[in-house]
């Protein structure tokens, strides 16, 4: 039976309990024969912390844990080198002190190895005394191995928590990122005693970054020869996971292909290069195939209510940021003294790479895959409407109704949803921003039905309907009038031929034109035709 390493993080617990391992040796091979100092940023649950634990095993020399992977017949040598890990995944940094408290423990078990200095006093001092006294002793140069780098910083930005430092009141976040600046300074300090150094995370800081101490590290987070040093591929996917895809296509009663179809809307879709490779989240996928479920496994092990307040203080909406080309300078490094969140929106995983166009070297950026669109729309548009009603129950009780084919019922559930909605949020004083909550609203409510439902919004020779929703019985065309009419709406459906393309089509058609009141911030009109 095959064993999914769910949760598991330590290499060598994966491989002693015979858990799945995708073999990414060879990358890892290649890495650290190419390369000293390397920064690679990836979504959280996204295989860094496997990773780090897997170069651990390798330059500690544990050749008998990589029996029957590619690097046991690239490396020939083994050595062991002094390895410090340092991991920042457990602790709750929103606490003032715990950083320090976590270098100070670190720190001092590696001095109880190697030694203490007699001249520094500062932590960053004394790990490079650590680092030369660890040279020295075993003879070979240190590896030094930093997991979610900038989880102090994640913890507590824009929290407004506040610490004292000399006596005086300072932002924790401010406190947090100079004590990791000073110690990353080391990296530079003892660079002849390094071998080998990697830092992970999920966000690259930059301008008051924690990297400005020390040489710029080698960033491959978007260089298409690592894209898929963490996470797993297609031909990945179906090479080792042949069997959990056959019971699950027979639990679902669908062929393979359906099957592999499903699993690709579901948690696939990444991409972090010009390479383009389709890369599936693989706690998501493990998961599913663990539980034998195709379920929301990876957004809700973690809330990003940090990006939605990102989101509130920018003022921009995701309708403004997501299907949009831009250059790698706009999403790849985080300025935080910049209200701009479309950086820590990608480089957290709720955006992703696209397509890419070779000629202006642009990048397009949306949502991976359905199950990461649902999850952070339904999030956005929970603290965007403050409705009274459940967004994602309203939203399941919409598609089932489409399913089965009752339009008044879905009438019904718009009119209840937005009387949910406190009058304050819709309340709008100008023409521009009633006409900007209008598209916001709908673009929103349909995001989240197009992530359960068969979704095209289809570009047409005359125009582009509102929404067209496709369900196995059933065709809806969706037209929404701001304090217009419903017939205009309806009429707006004819001229424009949406309906053409289901001419031939067996299913029923409906078409919908509604009104939409600024006033009430509700459904004024509503016809089928």
């Amino acid at each position: 039976m095959m064993k999914f390493p769910v949760g598991m993080q330590t290499f060598q617990q994966i491989r002693d309990e015979g858990c799945v391992y995708i073999d990414k040796t060879a990358m890892i091979y290649r890495l650290v024969k190419t390369g000293k100092v390397y920064f690679l940023s990836r979504p959280r649950r996204f295989g860094k912390s496997l990773l780090v634990s897997t170069l651990k095993s390798y330059f500690e020399g544990r050749k008998d844990l990589f029996e029957g992977l590619a690097i046991e017949q690239l490396e020939k040598d083994w050595f062991a080198y002094p390895v410090f890990h340092l991991d920042f995944n457990a602790e709750d940094f929103k606490v003032a002190g715990v950083l320090e408290q976590r270098l100070e423990a670190n720190v001092s078990e590696w001095e109880m190895l190697y030694g203490k200095s007699s001249i520094s006093e500062t932590i960053g001092g004394r790990f490079a005394h650590v680092l030369r006294q660890a040279h020295q002793k075993c003879g070979r140069r240190c590896v030094v191995l930093v997991d979610e780098y900038d989880k102090p910083l994640l913890d507590v930005m824009d929290t407004d928590l506040k610490t004292r430092l000399n006596g005086e009141e300072c932002l924790l976040e401010d406190r947090n990122r100079d004590i990791l600046k000073a110690f990353y300074s080391v990296f530079k300090l003892a660079d002849a005693d390094l071998q080998f150094v990697l830092l992970t995370g999920v966000t690259k800081f930059s301008q008051i970054s924690v990297f400005s101490g020390f040489n710029q590290p080698d960033d491959i987070s978007m260089i298409a020869e690592y894209d898929s040093l963490c996470g797993i591929t297609q031909e990945e996917m179906e090479a080792y996971f042949a069997e959990p895809i056959a019971e699950m296509a027979a639990k679902y009663e669908v062929g393979t292909e359906e099957m592999l179809q499903r699993l690709k809307d579901m948690y696939d879709g990444y991409h972090f290069s010009e390479g383009m490779t389709d890369i599936y989240n693989p706690y998501s996928l493990l998961s599913a195939f663990k539980h034998k479920v195709l379920k929301d496994f990876w957004f809700r092990t973690g809330n990003p209510s940090y990006l939605v307040r990102l989101l509130a203080h920018s003022r921009e909406n995701l309708n403004e940021l997501t299907g949009k080309y831009y250059f790698p300078d706009e999403f790849v490094d985080y300025k935080a003294n910049v209200e701009r969140p479309l950086p820590m929106i990608y480089q957290s995983g709720y955006l992703t790479i696209k397509g890419y166009d070779d000629e202006f070297q642009q990048f397009l950026l949306d949502f991976p895959n359905k199950e990461v669109m649902r999850g952070f729309v339904s999030l956005v548009a929970t603290d965007y409407f403050k409705a009274t009603e459940s967004v994602e129950s309203w939203i399941v009780n919409i598609v089932r109704s489409m399913r089965q084919g009752e339009p008044d019922v879905v009438r019904n559930l718009f009119t209840s949803f937005f009387a949910s909605i406190p009058y304050t949020a819709h309340r709008k004083k100008s023409d521009p921003e009633r006409e900007n909550y209008f598209t916001y609203t709908f673009y929103l409510i349909f995001k989240m039905v197009s992530a359960y439902a068969v979704y095209i919004e289809k570009e047409q020779s005359q125009g582009r309907s509102d929404c067209i929703v496709e369900t196995p019985q059933y065709v809806y065309i969706f037209e929404f009038k701001l304090d217009g009419s419903a017939d205009a709406a309806l009429q707006q459906i004819e001229d424009k031929g949406y309906a053409r393309p289901y001419l031939s089509d067996s299913r029923k058609l409906f078409k919908i034109g509604a009104s939409f009141s600024s006033k009430t911030g509700t459904i004024e009109e509503w016809k089928v035709g």
